[in-house]
């Protein structure tokens, strides 16, 4: 993607842990920021976030999807399912069938790049998540193991980011990035993954890649298949180090 300063990004699932970090990265930018959200209730609370224009939606409605899409540059996926049975058993959740209606929608609209927050665990990454948590989440494992495949095959340019364990710590900006699936396991704070997610458009090496991520300080074990990538976190960051002047 050009670093188009016209850009409108949106945040599908902007009201979940990640979707708000997301929209704390992006605040401070020129881009266009829409969230989206299930409930009424969290429009006001994504307004004072900084979202510029709200937009609730029910991701397994197609139509809701494409009226989210309408007009988006970029798409940041961090759609997921609350904790439920679900997570074992599988069948209907918004891992697949959610994503599936957005990724369509982003087709149709040209979107030029879409980049969405799976994790690792899923899919060539199982290795990197312990036998036992694979067995408790498997319904919504092959869930996103269904939507990077139906991402992949869109011909829509992307960037999929399998995140470790997810924690509420501040960023620590020290991002172990791996790629093949057995690479890196560990955590890493929500915040170093919206920092990822909001760069990935405005990053050539990250186009096209499936990419496992962990911190540093955060690692369970030696990382393998680390990989280089010159995040563009200037593109995200220059604004808000402006704003702090």
């Amino acid at each position: 993607m050009t670093d188009d300063s016209s850009a409108s990004v949106l945040i599908a699932g902007a009201s979940g842990d990640t979707g708000t970090e997301l929209l704390a990265v992006l605040r401070p930018t020129d881009l266009t920021v829409r969230a989206t959200t299930r409930s009424y209730t969290n429009v006001d609370h994504l307004e004072r976030l900084g979202a510029d224009e709200v937009i609730v939606a029910d991701f397994f409605e197609p139509g809701d999807a494409v009226a989210a899409v309408e007009g988006c540059d970029v798409v940041c996926c961090a759609l997921g399912t609350p904790p439920s049975y679900r997570h074992t058993v599988g069948g209907k959740l918004v891992d697949r069938t959610g994503v599936s209606n957005l990724l369509t929608a982003a087709v149709s609209e040209e979107v030029s790049h879409f980049v969405h927050q799976s994790a690792i665990g899923v899919g060539s990454s199982k290795a990197g998540l312990p036998l036992l948590a694979r067995i408790l989440i498997r319904g919504s494992l092959k869930a996103k193991a269904d939507a990077e495949t139906a991402i992949r095959r869109s011909g829509i340019d992307y960037t999929i980011v399998r995140p470790g364990r997810l924690t509420n710590e501040p960023p620590s900006g020290d991002i172990v990035v791996g790629e093949g699936g057995d690479s890196v396991a560990g955590s890493i704070s929500r915040a170093d993954v919206a920092r990822v997610m909001a760069a990935a458009p405005f990053t050539p090496d990250a186009r096209n890649r499936t990419l496992e991520v962990a911190s540093r300080n955060g690692l369970s074990g030696p990382p393998k298949r680390v990989v280089e990538v010159d995040w563009a976190f200037d593109r995200v960051e220059a604004d808000r180090d402006r704003m702090r002047l």
